[in-house]
């Protein structure tokens, strides 16, 4: 693998011809050279512009859902082919246990998203967002917020550490949101991302133009960026704050997130002494810190913060558990543990940062600076020159203030530790890092957790509660969920990475819309109040899928309300609350006009004035939402249920779907008394005469 490593930019592989300048990328154990990275001709402008058109319009013509089902189908094709990707991270310097982190966590991503997609959005290609805004006393004139995509290019450069993850992290949220996206990986692992993206590229299930892939070099890129395109930044915060100066962020429009070095912390409670579970856990999980991926982890400990009588028990439990769990080498070779860094220019920068902190008084009291013995890939063991390895590094601060400490970042399996005597000085020592991606607290005392939290949550994107009850289930200090926040305010970056549907939103623009139930109903498919409904002649519960309209409505009759039934409900169910059955009291309640039927009992009955009982196309129902109830209903009041089909949803995956009807319970007067939404499965098509019978 030689040759310059190719690009896949609109629908096609490119490589550069003739004999451009290009950048070697070696093996991060060997030094061998792995391939040749060149952009030298590349159409970037081109590229930009076709996911703007092509990929745009593939991906538009998509609902939430189906889109969510090619992420499933996209893991799947992944999965099939990972042991090629597993064979590819190893040259990159990651372990087995680095390269599943890295390749099946990015799998899992897309997973993930592929699920809460179906879940949380409805199959459309609008999101409505937040409740009805009434502007009229009327109800003619109403106001909703809605989200719909941006109409550029996601474009999303990402960091060495994690080529598959951390590529797949960006991807799927842009891709359910139906935005196009441009990858462009970081130069020395760039291969193992190209690997990935060939992989789907030959799956064949990619809409036209929704992924492209740069490998090398894009100096101009931000000069043919424009308002509507996106960038999302994973690197130093240094390089970040270059790229949002440039004019196309300041002035034209173009949307910037940035998820940048931070120098995260780990704070030891002071009830975590030597020999508790806190304890011990705590030491593991700084350990894992250190050496999954060489300690090349965004959302690494780089401080750790300990009680000061802790901190000698804490340098011998660090330095045991280094001795006992890690072997460092060659990742192809049986038994190592912990792996180079990305590559010898890496290596150096590490070592430069180290001496930083060295020289600002760190004392090296775990591991060495000097060139370490590792295992080869043959099974011996010796010194390898030309690979990027560096021994796990525990450096002491006497002086825990020292500037040094809470601003340099030595990107690779060093951490420095540093004492407090109270809890507010922890706290203070984790907001020196000026804004974390991550803080992980080990304390099995409730106040201390409380009062770290309250003073450190506004610097730190995530938290991690570490103690006895969730040691073993929690995933851990360094690990970003797709369900969570993954990013950090300040120096980590300002922006956001995965949080579930908000990474989603974040792709899309939102939008107050002013206007009648008619116009809202059509924008966003769901049945506002005052929009036309539909009343056939025909039971909306007899209508599958495929014949049901957004507005088919049934009103039904009407039922008195007698004072026999509310005793007879009251005693059959157990609720005598005093409203129900104490005539004086329920008075003297100043929400009642005496005793009144239960909300309950009218649901109850609502349900029975407007389902029409035989087999049919409706399947189940399985729920209530925002039920309020408004007016109190007497003895001898009357109730009757207007029922509208408020937005159906079909299942991409199933021979059903859903329909969420808009329910309201009026009395004899017209007054509003409930309002609710029932929620049902319903056949796509038509049942059967004969299973109807």
């Amino acid at each position: 693998m030689t040759d310059y490593l190719p690009s896949y930019v609109q629908g096609a592989w490119w490589t550069p011809s003739g004999a451009p300048k290009a950048t070697e990328v070696r093996d991060a154990s060997t030094g061998e050279v792995v391939t040749r990275v060149s952009t030298e001709g590349l159409d970037l402008a081109g590229a930009l512009e076709y996911a703007r058109t092509t990929g745009h319009a593939s991906l538009a013509a998509l609902t939430f859902h189906q889109r969510a089902v090619l992420l499933k189908r996209f893991a799947l094709a992944l999965t099939e082919r990972k042991d090629e990707l597993y064979a590819l991270s190893a040259r990159t310097g990651a372990t087995k246990a680095d390269s599943w982190v890295d390749i099946d966590g990015g799998i899992g991503v897309l997973f993930s998203y592929s699920g809460k997609g179906r879940r949380e959005l409805p199959n459309s290609r609008v999101y409505v967002d937040g409740p009805v805004e009434p502007l009229s006393k009327d109800g003619t004139f109403l106001g909703r917020h809605v989200y719909t995509t941006l109409p550029g290019v996601a474009v999303q450069i990402n960091a060495f550490n994690f080529p598959v993850w951390g590529s797949l992290e960006k991807f799927a949220p842009a891709f359910l949101a139906g935005m196009p996206t441009l990858v462009k990986p970081a130069t020395p692992t760039g291969y193992l991302a190209e690997a990935m993206v060939r992989i789907l590229v030959e799956s064949g299930l990619l809409p036209e133009g929704s992924l492209q892939l740069v490998s090398g070099s894009v100096p101009d890129l931000f000069d043919d960026l424009q308002l509507g395109d996106l960038v999302g930044f994973t690197g130093s915060a240094s390089t970040a704050e270059s790229l949002r100066r440039h004019p196309s962020v300041q002035t034209g429009g173009v949307r910037f997130t940035a998820e940048t070095d931070s120098i995260n912390a780990s704070v030891l409670g002071t009830d975590a002494t030597a020999g508790t579970p806190e304890f011990d856990a705590y030491v593991r999980q700084l350990v894992t810190e250190m050496t999954t991926k060489a300690g090349q982890k965004c959302t690494a400990i780089r401080r750790a913060i300990v009680p000061t009588a802790a901190v000698d028990d804490v340098i011998a439990a660090v330095q045991a558990r280094i001795a006992e769990k890690t072997v460092l080498g060659d990742p192809r070779a049986e038994g190592v543990t912990m792996g180079p860094l990305a590559s010898t220019a890496q290596r150096d920068e590490v070592l430069r940062q180290v001496q930083k902190l060295q020289d600002a008084g760190g004392q090296v009291v775990v591991g060495t600076m000097a060139a370490p013995e590792v295992r080869l890939a043959d099974g011996s063991t010796g010194v390898a020159p030309d690979g990027a390895f560096v021994s796990p590094v525990l450096l002491r601060f006497d002086d825990a203030q020292a500037d040094a400490v809470h601003g340099v970042e030595a990107f690779g399996p060093v951490s420095s530790l540093l004492t407090y005597d109270t809890t507010a000085q922890a706290a203070a020592l984790v907001n020196r890092g000026g804004g974390s991606l991550v803080t992980s607290v080990a304390t099995h005392d409730p106040a201390q957790a409380v009062e770290l939290a309250s003073r450190i949550a506004p610097f730190n994107g995530r938290m991690l509660l570490l103690d006895r009850d969730d040691a073993r289930s929690s995933t851990g200090h360094g690990s970003p969920l797709p369900n969570l926040v993954h990013g950090g305010p300040g120096r980590a970056g300002g922006g956001e990475e995965l949080g579930g549907i908000r990474a989603v939103l974040h792709h899309m623009q939102r939008t107050a819309v002013q206007g009648s139930p008619e116009m809202l109903t059509a924008l966003t498919g769901v049945w506002h109040a005052g929009a036309t409904a539909h009343a056939d002649g025909r039971h909306p519960f007899r209508k599958s899928l495929s014949e049901l309209r957004i507005g088919d409505q049934i009103v039904s009759a009407s039922r008195e309300v007698t004072l026999d039934d509310i005793e007879t409900f009251a005693h059959f169910t157990g609720d005598t609350f005093y409203a129900h059955m104490d005539e004086k009291s329920a008075a003297a309640n100043p929400f009642f006009p005496g005793r009144v039927a239960h909300g309950y009992l009218l649901v109850s009955w609502a349900a029975g004035l407007f389902v029409d009982p035989e087999p049919g196309p409706v399947l189940a129902n399985y729920g209530l939402e925002n039920l309020r109830f408004i007016t109190p209903v007497s003895p001898g009041d009357s109730i009757r249920v207007e029922l509208t089909a408020k937005q159906i949803t079909p299942r991409e995956t199933d021979e059903y779907g859903e329909v969420r009807w808009d329910a309201v319970i009026r009395n004899q007067e017209d007054e509003l008394v409930a309002t609710y939404d029932v929620l049902t499965l319903v056949s796509k098509e038509p049942v059967s005469a004969e299973v109807s019978a």
